[in-house]
């Protein structure tokens, strides 16, 4: 038998994980006892991330906004239109009790539709640096909640609030020794490497050269998500740097992890970009993060993001630019060699760690 829920509510973010997965915990937390929808771009990853979970989708084709004026903008914009007529029609049909948006350009039409049907609307947005959505789009919403402190001087709405990241429960519920099991790790030092869902070349390239020794001369246990993109050619420098990398149990690599959160959770030292999103889930898996931000990121948040870690004493810092095999090497042998450095940061960043921001945006979405 069906369940029968007085309330609705529809979810809307997309493109990346930084904007899908708060979109998807706290559509968790609403779906306890309302229907939600989830609003999103049927070939991005949300697509199956959502339909995965049970959601029922309603598709928008939309892009990311074209910088420069030129055919292809006005072409955008024609599609924009389509898309914010599909997001009126959708309003029209399931008569959501409030919307919640997590920014970026997939959530860019829901919005619109929101405004033009003066259905009510809260957005969260996960950088230091807000994005353009964000900025120009969160004056008419209920409530904007934020993960930074520094982000509210970008907002023009006065019901603003910090809450941090919404992040998964399991964050907050899962053991160490449980993440290890799952992983069919030891429980010993584990360094974790990624550069999110599509990898950083980067960061693969140069942890690359260092797997052998971390390995086999310190006896460390290692992560390595590569990204899809980059998985074959990171084996075959493997193979050229540690040719007997495949028979080594201390080696987990592999594109993609489904499980991130047995991934975070089993580490002790994690090497990463600063997408706001994956900066929330370090400091909640109690971990040291060094942070590589993307130097092509919008509004340049991911140096943003990386450097308030680094004024709360919670990270180390290395530019993209000055990563290099010898200076990660002494990076993380200094690390390895003075776990007094590895708890400092570790305490520090779990410092900065919200658990309760799913909840609280939840609540604020019920008060609508």
């Amino acid at each position: 038998m069906s369940e029968v829920y007085n309330r609705s509510y529809f979810v809307t973010g997309g493109g990346t994980g930084g904007h899908i997965y708060p979109a998807l915990a706290v559509a968790d937390e609403l779906s306890k006892d309302a229907k939600v929808y989830y609003v999103g771009n049927k070939r991005n990853m949300e697509f199956e991330l959502a339909t995965n979970k049970g959601y029922k989708f309603l598709h928008v084709s939309v892009k990311g906004m074209p910088r420069k004026l030129s055919p292809k903008f006005i072409i955008w914009g024609i599609k924009l239109v389509r898309a914010i007529l599909y997001s009126i029609k959708y309003i029209k049909k399931y008569k959501p009790n409030a919307v919640f948006a997590t920014g970026g350009y997939v959530s860019a039409p829901m919005i619109f539709a929101c405004i033009i049907t003066k259905t009510p609307y809260m957005m969260h947005d996960c950088d230091a640096m807000p994005g353009l959505v964000s900025r120009r789009l969160s004056k008419r919403a209920k409530f904007v909640s934020l993960a930074f402190e520094k982000a509210k001087k970008y907002i023009p709405n006065r019901n603003t609030t910090v809450t941090g990241n919404p992040i998964r429960e399991d964050f907050k519920t899962l053991m160490r020794d449980e993440a290890l099991a799952n992983l069919g790790l030891q429980d010993k030092t584990t360094l974790c490497v990624m550069g999110g869902s599509q990898g950083a070349k980067t960061i693969n390239n140069t942890v690359a050269e260092l797997v052998r020794e971390l390995s086999q001369d310190k006896d460390i246990q290692i992560i390595f998500q590569t990204g899809k993109k980059n998985y074959d050619e990171i084996c075959e420098k493997l193979n050229m740097y540690y040719p007997l990398w495949e028979q080594d149990k201390k080696l987990l690599i592999k594109p993609y992890f489904d499980d991130m959160i047995s991934v975070l959770k089993s580490s002790d030292i994690v090497i990463s970009r600063a997408g706001s999103l994956s900066l929330s889930e370090i400091c909640a898996s109690n971990c040291a993060p060094i942070l590589v931000p993307y130097p092509y990121a919008a509004a340049n948040h991911q140096r943003i993001n990386a450097k308030y870690l680094l004024d709360m004493g919670a990270c180390i810092y290395i530019e993209d630019k000055e990563l290099e095999p010898n200076i990660l090497r002494e990076t993380l042998f200094t690390l390895i060699d003075k776990p007094i450095k590895v708890n400092y940061l570790k305490q520090n960043s779990s410092n900065l760690a919200k658990y309760d921001a799913t909840q609280k945006i939840a609540e604020c979405l019920r008060s609508l």
